[in-house]
């Protein structure tokens, strides 16, 4: 038994397009690597050496401005890819927001065995496009949405994301769940400060629309009312 046959996210991750045999080979160019949070995988402008599988954990890209600042242009979960294939420069930093566990190849072993194998490549174009969607979407989001749209859709992002990612969920969005960060790096992530977020997540508790179990976990009540706020602000707080 390999590596891959004891992977959780393997039928949700670009190797589910893998047959056994495959899966034997890009096994002998992995190692499995533990990530703390806080700790950086890639760095922004560093030479593309790893392309990675997130196997447990989320991280944050993050591109850095002119004048230090940074700005967090997308999120990764488990069953998610990272890394540039056939580039030679990492175009954003990867760090992770919890403890995390990734699955690691040498982008040039990664991408010879891309050419080799259509239907990994095809697996990435597909992936590629997706992540493309979800670039947009985080564009509407910070460009117009109000705080309560933010919040919604944020949560309904999360329920998605997160059922994608478990291997016990077939179809459909979770309505319990874990956020793997805090409300702080929420806040930073929508744009928001951390009283607003949590005034927001304070308010859809009030009006019956979340539970929150704890200060981590997340449950959906009302997904129809949620998904109406997302879209069209119905429910506010100033």
């Amino acid at each position: 038994m390999n590596n891959c046959d004891q992977c959780v996210v393997r039928n949700k991750s670009i190797c589910a397009a893998l047959d056994p045999d495959e899966l034997v080979a890009i096994n002998r160019l992995s190692r499995k690597v533990s990530i703390k949070a806080g700790q950086a995988l890639i760095w922004e402008g560093d030479d593309s050496l790893i392309v990675a599988n997130v196997v447990e954990g989320a991280f944050k890209l993050t591109s850095s401005l002119e004048d230090g600042r940074e700005q967090i242009i997308g999120l990764l979960y488990p069953s998610d890819f990272v890394g540039r294939p056939f580039g030679d420069k990492n175009e954003y930093s990867v760090t992770a927001l919890a403890d995390s566990k990734v699955c690691v190849f040498s982008r040039s072993d990664f991408d010879q065995f891309v050419r080799e194998h259509p239907d990994l490549e095809h697996k990435l174009l597909r992936r590629t496009l997706i992540e493309l969607d979800r670039v947009r979407r985080s564009m509407l989001l910070l460009g117009r949405k109000t705080a309560a749209e933010r919040v919604a859709s944020f949560l309904l992002e999360m329920s998605e994301r997160l059922a994608d990612a478990s291997c016990s969920v077939v179809g459909g969005n979770l309505k319990l769940f874990a956020l793997p960060f805090g409300r702080q790096q929420v806040a930073d992530i929508l744009g928001l400060t951390i009283e607003t977020v949590s005034r927001q997540m304070t308010q859809l508790k009030k009006n019956d629309i979340i539970a929150l179990p704890d200060h981590r976990n997340v449950q959906i009540l009302d997904a129809d009312r949620l998904r109406n706020i997302a879209d069209a602000g119905a429910l506010s707080v100033h």
